[in-house]
């Protein structure tokens, strides 16, 4: 999956630093209200990612959960 390059004005969820990165699905967490729209209940996903492809650097993996809104299949 790929995660959204979107730059809205509101609060996103998607950190700036994980935008339009490659990732992986590792778990399905449950159905929750979009913090910027709470009458919208969306699947809520942890991705994980390599921090290489994130910051350039590092051997370890970091997790980000991310509506599906959010996610671009590849």
């Amino acid at each position: 999956m790929r995660t959204s390059r979107q730059d809205p004005p509101h609060h996103y969820r998607v950190p700036r630093y994980a935008r339009g990165a490659l990732g992986v699905v590792v778990e399905h967490i449950g159905e929750h209200p979009l913090p910027y729209d709470r009458s919208v209940v969306e699947p809520v996903f942890t991705v994980r990612f390599p921090a290489e492809q994130l910051f350039g650097s590092g051997t370890h993996d970091v997790t980000v959960d991310v509506w599906e809104t959010h996610l671009e299949a590849l």
